[in-house]
């Protein structure tokens, strides 16, 4: 049996075909991390309006232009270059927001930094403006090193650098300040 070039070519062709396709099925995962630059991001969302609800109450609403997920990075986290808003809901359902210019979550500690005219205006009317804020999740905890402002419902008014405070400011604490604080006297008059 004699072949003619054109079927050992055909053949070779094939046999070439064949062998490419059975040799990737194994490989898919390490196929589309071959798409994925190094520093790329696993995923890109644009115009998120995330909803959080616990038991059916609306707990937390978190609204970003873009979110760009590196969370199959070694140190996971989630980073919203375009800003973002966040709207709190307590158990009252008053609402309390955040917005800044700039955040990123990261997964693995549960630490939120927010960067850029961030302000927290909370459902009493407090306002706290600051250039970068950091939230630890884990401890409910909110500080910052950098200049801020905050304005209380009653009219006073503290500038500082620095603070330590629980996530309802219940417990403040302030570096270097200054301002004006509004005390009542409780004395009967006489």
């Amino acid at each position: 049996m004699s072949l003619t070039y054109k079927e050992i070519i055909t053949g070779i062709v094939t046999l070439t075909g064949v062998t490419m396709l059975f040799s990737c099925q194994g490989n898919l995962d390490e196929i589309r991390a071959l798409d994925l630059e190094g520093d790329a991001p696993q995923s890109i969302a644009q115009g998120i309006n995330l909803k959080y609800t616990d038991s059916g109450r609306m707990v937390a609403n978190l609204k970003s232009p873009k979110m760009m997920d590196f969370t199959n990075k070694e140190f996971p986290y989630r980073e919203f270059p375009e800003g973002l808003e966040l709207e709190i809901y307590d158990e009252n359902n008053e609402k309390s927001t955040v917005t800044s210019d700039y955040g990123i979550i990261y997964d693995g500690t549960n630490l939120i930094d927010l960067q850029g005219n961030v302000v927290i205006y909370t459902a009493d009317s407090m306002r706290l403006e600051a250039s970068q804020l950091f939230w630890d999740q884990n401890i409910n905890w909110v500080f910052t090193d950098k200049p801020n402002t905050i304005k209380f419902p009653n009219g006073a008014l503290n500038e500082g650098e620095g603070f330590d405070a629980n996530q309802n400011f219940g417990n403040f604490r302030s570096r270097t300040n200054v301002g004006v604080q509004i005390i009542k006297d409780n004395k009967p008059d006489e």
